[in-house]
C-alpha cells in the first residue's frame, strides 16, 4: 500500500473538489482518493507502488480535463513563505480582468436601470436589450464558458450550469434586468465567498504557523544560514533570541527560556540549559543556544505535528460524509423539479402561462446549489481541529472530533495519566537501631545496579555519590528483589516475598505505594515506601468531565488494588480495575463497552506507549503525549501535548462547539433554501431571494464556521 498527498493549487469550488475525488477514485489501481477542500489537498492510496507513476499521469489528465485551472503539485509541508506569497503574472492578469469586467458590467447595469425607471429616458427595445445583455456577458461570460465546457465533459449539475440556465431563461422571457442582476449578485457573492474561504484557510494556517524557515549551522568557517532539511543528525546549530528552533536536539551550550505555546498551548516559558532536550517549533526567548541535532528534519516534532494536523481531513466525520452524499442527490432532484414546475402546470392548469411558471422554475435552479453546506461543514471541522491544536490538543480527524461530542464512558490509565509517573520515596521507617540515613544508604547501594523506576527513585532520594567499590556479590532474585554484599554486610532489598523466602520475620506493612523491605545480615532493618503523586489537575479534570455529562469514569491500573481504590476514592471515580496486565485491560474495556448507553462513545486515556492495544480498541484513544513523544503521537486518535488530563474537557468543549456550529449551518441553509423553494413554487419569491438563498446563505455559513477557531 502506498499513500501520498498532493496540493490542488487553485481549488476554490467544493463541487470541483467532489468531481475530482469521484473521477480519481474510479481510476484503475487507485484504492481510494480523498479531496480536502479546506486545505486544497488530494490524498491517493494505491495497492501497487509500481503503478504509481502511471496513476499520477492519469490523475493529472483527469484534473486537466475536469478543471484546467487547477494545478496538481507535490504537497510541500514547509513551503517557502516568500514564494507562497508571490502571485504569478498570469494569475494577476486574470484577477485584474475579472475585476474590470465586473465593474464595467455593473456600470452598464446601473445605466440600464436609470433608463428603465426614468420615463423621459426610455430606450428603444433593441437598445435596452443590448445594454443589459452587454452587462450580462461582461459579468457572466466566464460562468457561461465554464458551464459549456463542463457540459461537454458530462458534468451538468454544477453552479455554473444552474446559474447560466437560470439567467439565460430570464432573458428568454424578457426579464432582462432581473437576468443581469442575478448574475451580478451571484458574482459579487461568489467574490465575498472566496474571500471568506481564503480568510478561513489563512486563519487555520496561522494556528499552526510553527514551521522554521532556516537553521544557523555551525561550521569550521562560522555560522551558515541553511535550509533545515540540510542539517544532519549530530551537527550543531545556533539559535539566537527571537528565533524558532528549527530541529529537535539537545542543548550543549547556553541557557534560555523557550516559548512552547505553539506546541503545547502553554503560555508559561520553559527554562532550558546544557543537557536539556528542545523541540522544533519552540521560540527562543532570551539567551543564545547551541544545540546538537538529534532528529532529521522530516522526523522532527514540528514536522510530525504539522503533518498530523494537515492530514486530519482525510478522516471525515459521519456528518461530512452525509452532506457529500446528500449534495449528489439534492441538486439533480431540484433541477428535475424545476423542469417539472416549468412544463406541467401550464399543461394542466387552465390559463397558466409558460412565462410565469418558467420564472418560478428559474428560482428553483438558482437556489438549488448546496455550496453553503459543502463549503462550511468541512471548514467547521477543520477549524475545530486547528483551534484544538492551538491548545496543545492534536486530533487526528474530524471523525474523532465528532465522536468526542458523545462521550458516555471514560477510562483512565493511572501511571503517567492521572499520576505524574515519577516515583519518589515518601516514607523511610528504619528498625534494629538504624537511622533513616543509614537505611537509605543501604537501600540505595543495594539498588545501584538496577534501572527500574523504583530503584532509581531510591538512589535519587539518597542524593550522594554511591561507593561502588563497597558493592560485591550482586544477585537479582526474579519477582522478589536483590541480594548484595555492601562492605561487610549482606543486604536483602525487595518485596515481602523476598524476606519470606529467606525466613526473616518482619511486620506486614499496608501503605499506598510500593513497599521495599530491607534486611541486613538476616535481620529485618526497616522499609521504604515509594509512591507516585497525582497530577495537580487530575481532580479538576474529573470534576469537569462530570459537569459535561460523562456518565461513567473508571480507572485501569497494574498497581495493587489498595493503591487503585485510594486514588479512585480521592478523585471520585466510579470503578477500579487493579493489578491488570495489558491484555486484561482490553478485556475489561470490552466489558465496559457493553454498558455504554446507545450511541455513546467509550474513551480510553493512557500514556500512549504501553497502552497501545487498549487505545486502539476504544472508540477514541487519548494519549498523554508529552512534548515530543513519538510513540504517543503514533498510538492514539487524540494527543495531549502537555500531559494534562484537564485538557480532555477542553477537547470535548471544542468538539461540542464545532458540532453546534455545523448543525447551525445545516439547519439554517436547508431552512432558508426550503422556504425559498416553496415561495418560488407559489410565485412569492423572485430571483433576488433565490440569489440570497444561494450565495448569501453560503457566505453567512462560512463566516459562522470561522467562529469555531475561537473556541474557548
Amino acid at each position: 500500500m502506498i499513500r501520498k498527498t498532493y496540493t490542488l493549487e487553485g481549488l476554490c469550488c467544493p463541487k470541483c473538489a467532489a468531481k475530482i475525488e469521484k473521477h480519481v477514485a474510479a481510476l484503475e489501481g487507485v484504492s481510494s482518493a480523498l479531496v480536502d477542500f479546506s486545505v486544497q489537498k488530494l490524498t491517493i492510496e494505491a495497492q501497487n507502488a509500481g503503478q504509481w507513476d502511471d496513476i499520477m499521469a492519469r490523475t493529472g489528465g483527469v484534473i486537466k480535463r475536469l478543471e484546467p485551472a487547477i494545478e496538481l503539485r507535490d504537497a510541500v509541508l514547509f513551503p517557502n513563505k516568500t514564494a507562497a506569497k508571490e502571485k504569478t503574472r498570469s494569475a494577476a492578469v486574470t484577477l485584474w480582468f475579472r475585476r474590470v469586467s465586473l465593474i464595467l458590467g455593473m456600470a452598464l447595469f446601473v445605466a440600464g436601470m436609470v433608463f428603465e425607471y426614468v420615463p423621459s429616458l426610455t430606450l428603444l427595445p433593441f437598445v435596452r436589450l443590448a445594454v443589459f445583455l452587454a452587462s450580462f456577458i461582461l459579468v457572466g461570460g466566464e460562468v457561461l464558458i465554464k458551464a459549456a465546457k463542463n457540459i461537454t465533459k458530462g458534468e451538468i449539475f454544477d453552479e455554473n450550469f444552474l446559474m447560466g440556465i437560470a439567467t439565460i431563461g430570464a432573458f428568454a422571457i424578457g426579464e432582462y434586468p432581473e437576468g443581469a442582476a442575478v448574475m451580478i449578485f451571484y458574482r459579487v457573492g461568489e467574490a465575498f465567498q472566496d474571500y471568506a474561504v481564503g480568510r478561513s484557510r489563512k486563519s487555520i494556517a496561522a494556528l499552526m504557523d510553527i514551521r522554521p524557515d532556516y537553521a544557523n549551522l555551525k561550521t569550521a568557517a562560522g555560522l551558515e544560514r541553511v535550509s533545515p532539511e540540510r542539517v544532519r543528525i549530530g551537527e550543531r546549530i545556533v539559535v539566537k533570541p527571537g528565533e524558532k528552533i528549527p530541529l529537535d536536539g539537545v542543548v550543549v551550550e547556553g541557557f534560555s527560556a523557550l516559548d512552547t505555546s505553539a506546541l503545547s498551548g502553554e503560555s508559561l516559558p520553559r527554562d532550558v540549559e546544557k543537557g536539556s532536550a528542545v523541540l522544533s517549533g519552540s521560540i527562543n526567548k532570551s539567551g543564545l543556544l547551541t544545540i546538537e541535532v538529534s532528529k532529521a528534519f522530516g522526523e522532527s516534532t514540528v514536522s510530525k505535528i504539522l503533518n498530523l494536523v494537515q492530514n486530519a481531513g482525510a478522516k471525515k466525520s459521519v456528518t461530512e460524509n452525509f452532506i457529500t452524499k446528500f449534495a449528489r442527490y439534492y441538486t439533480p432532484a431540484v433541477v428535475f423539479s424545476a423542469a417539472a414546475l416549468a412544463v406541467l402546470p401550464p399543461l394542466l392548469i387552465p390559463g397558466a402561462s409558460f412565462a410565469e411558471w418558467i420564472n418560478r422554475a428559474l428560482v428553483f435552479l438558482v437556489v438549488s446549489c448546496p455550496c453553503a453546506l459543502v463549503i462550511s461543514i468541512p471548514l467547521s471541522f477543520f477549524g475545530g481541529i486547528g483551534g484544538a491544536s492551538r491548545k496543545g490538543i492534536l486530533i487526528k480527524g474530524s471523525n474523532y472530533l465528532e465522536a468526542l461530542t458523545q462521550v458516555d464512558t471514560l477510562v483512565f490509565d493511572k501511571t503517567g495519566t492521572l499520576t505524574k509517573g515519577v516515583f519518589s520515596v515518601t516514607r523511610i521507617v528504619p528498625a534494629g537501631g538504624l537511622s533513616e540515613e543509614q537505611l537509605l544508604y543501604y537501600a540505595a547501594h543495594a539498588e545501584s545496579a538496577s534501572n527500574h523506576p523504583i530503584a532509581l527513585s531510591i538512589i535519587k532520594a539518597y542524593g550522594k555519590e554511591l561507593a561502588g567499590e563497597a558493592i560485591s556479590g550482586y544477585e537479582e532474585i526474579p519477582g522478589k528483589g536483590v541480594s548484595v554484599r555492601i562492605g561487610e554486610d549482606r543486604a536483602l532489598a525487595g518485596n515481602a516475598k523476598l524476606l519470606e523466602a529467606a525466613h526473616i520475620p518482619f511486620p506486614a506493612v499496608e501503605a499506598l505505594g510500593t513497599v521495599v523491605y530491607l534486611a541486613l545480615n538476616r535481620e529485618y532493618a526497616g522499609y521504604l515506601v515509594i509512591a507516585d503523586e497525582l497530577k495537580a489537575d487530575s481532580k479538576q479534570a474529573v470534576e469537569d468531565l462530570r459537569a459535561m455529562g460523562v456518565k461513567q469514569i473508571a480507572l485501569f491500573t497494574g498497581d495493587r488494588k489498595a493503591v487503585g481504590e485510594s486514588i479512585a476514592k480521592e478523585l471520585g471515580l466510579d470503578r477500579v480495575y487493579a493489578e491488570l496486565l495489558p491484555h486484561q485491560k482490553v478485556e475489561y474495556l470490552e466489558e465496559l463497552e457493553q454498558h455504554t448507553a446507545g450511541s455513546g462513545k467509550l474513551v480510553f486515556v493512557g500514556d500512549g506507549i504501553n497502552d497501545a492495544p487498549v487505545l486502539a480498541r476504544s472508540d477514541v484513544g487519548i494519549a498523554m503525549g508529552g512534548l515530543g513523544s513519538d510513540a504517543a503521537i503514533e498510538a492514539a486518535d487524540v494527543v495531549l501535548m502537555t500531559d494534562e488530563p484537564s485538557k480532555i474537557a477542553d477537547a470535548i468543549r471544542i468538539a461540542r462547539k464545532t458540532r453546534n456550529i455545523v448543525w447551525q449551518n445545516i439547519v439554517f441553509a436547508l431552512s432558508v433554501k426550503g422556504l425559498i423553494l416553496v415561495m418560488g413554487a407559489l410565485g412569492m419569491a423572485t430571483m433576488w431571494e433565490a440569489v440570497f438563498g444561494d450565495v448569501g446563505v453560503a457566505l453567512i455559513a462560512v463566516f459562522n464556521a470561522m467562529r469555531v477557531m475561537k473556541a474557548k
